[in-house]
């Protein structure tokens, strides 16, 4: 099995996302994925399972909790945000101040906006402000726009395979990185070493493993118009139709969305960069950047906090946009 490895010792920060092995990765405890549907509980929007009331007592303490960042875009210069880096920054303390500290956190990509080694030297960095023992990343589009993405790779690629993906467990759940923005022509593109890598990936698992797969692009057909899928991505899900709980999240879109293919739930993250339009909306022919009312930026931005309670069976996410 295919795992993230890499040596640790006394003097590794723990917050740098090159530190994670094996033997880290086991001391967590186990998550078990389900079905879930969304409820709206004192102005968070919270996934449950189907038929589980929602209760307003305070839970114990999750097995499993982590979070997820998104399209930070460090580098972009314009109207729909005068100051990524700011917003960015914001989202970090965010994530800081959870109350707690996540297992890890997890960026979907678009982690640059120019892919420059500027761009990656300067989220690197406040990156390591992310009060969590382990951080991963996958690229987006715009971490790969003229080099295939060789300069993401060489800053945050360490341990991978290929052109970046990779696979690690935390004990009992398989978690799957995949790169989807390399050898584009409208839709994401994951490519024939890559679906390999997943058949392989999982072939020894048992059908009961819970899955997770990270990705940039999403991995279903959100809106091929715009490029917000990804054109063999019904390959590589067919190697995981075997098991009873998959979990698919990804950036890219800049909005929140929720999908549910038999087995298989897609969540689609929101930014902490800029706004683009809702597919289909009268009048808008490509997703640009949105130039929103003064004091309403905000709003459209956010974190996700992902969290699982060992014995109820339930998989929560909770979005928050930027206070």
């Amino acid at each position: 099995m295919s795992t993230v490895e890499s040596e640790h010792n006394e003097h590794t920060d723990p917050r740098d996302p090159h530190t994670m092995s094996r033997r880290q990765l086991m001391r967590h405890t186990a998550w078990f994925g389900a079905a879930v549907g969304l409820s709206i509980v004192g102005g968070e929007v919270i996934s449950q399972v189907a038929g589980t009331p929602v209760s307003s007592a305070a839970p114990s303490r999750p097995t499993l909790r982590f979070a997820q960042i998104s399209d930070s875009h460090i580098g972009f210069q314009g109207a729909a945000n005068t100051n990524v880096a700011d917003t960015f920054t914001e989202a970090i303390g965010q994530v800081n101040s959870l109350g707690y500290t996540p297992d890890f956190v997890i960026h979907t990509g678009d982690l640059t906006h120019l892919a420059t080694p500027e761009q990656f030297d300067q989220v690197k960095e406040m990156m390591k402000g992310l009060n969590t023992p382990h951080i991963f990343t996958v690229p987006g589009e715009h971490d790969s726009t003229d080099d295939h993405g060789q300069r993401y790779r060489d800053a945050f690629g360490k341990g991978t395979r290929g052109d970046g993906w990779y696979s690690f467990d935390v004990a009992g759940v398989h978690v799957i990185a995949l790169v989807n923005t390399l050898n584009m022509k409208l839709l994401g593109h994951l490519g024939q070493e890559q679906l390999e890598f997943v058949r392989k990936d999982v072939e020894g698992l048992s059908s009961d493993t819970p899955i997770i797969v990270f990705s940039h692009i999403p991995l279903f057909e959100m809106y091929p118009q715009w490029g917000w899928g990804t054109d063999d991505a019904t390959q590589a899900l067919s190697y995981l139709k075997r098991f009873a709980s998959v979990t698919c999240l990804n950036g890219h879109v800049h909005q929140l969305f929720t999908k549910t293919e038999g087995n298989i739930t897609f969540y689609s993250g929101t930014t902490t960069a800029y706004a683009l339009p809702k597919p289909g909306e009268p009048g808008i022919t490509v997703p640009k950047p949105l130039v929103l009312p003064a004091g309403k930026l905000h709003d459209a931005l956010g974190i996700r906090e992902v969290s699982y309670q060992k014995g109820q069976q339930m998989l929560a996410l909770k979005e928050q946009v930027l206070k």
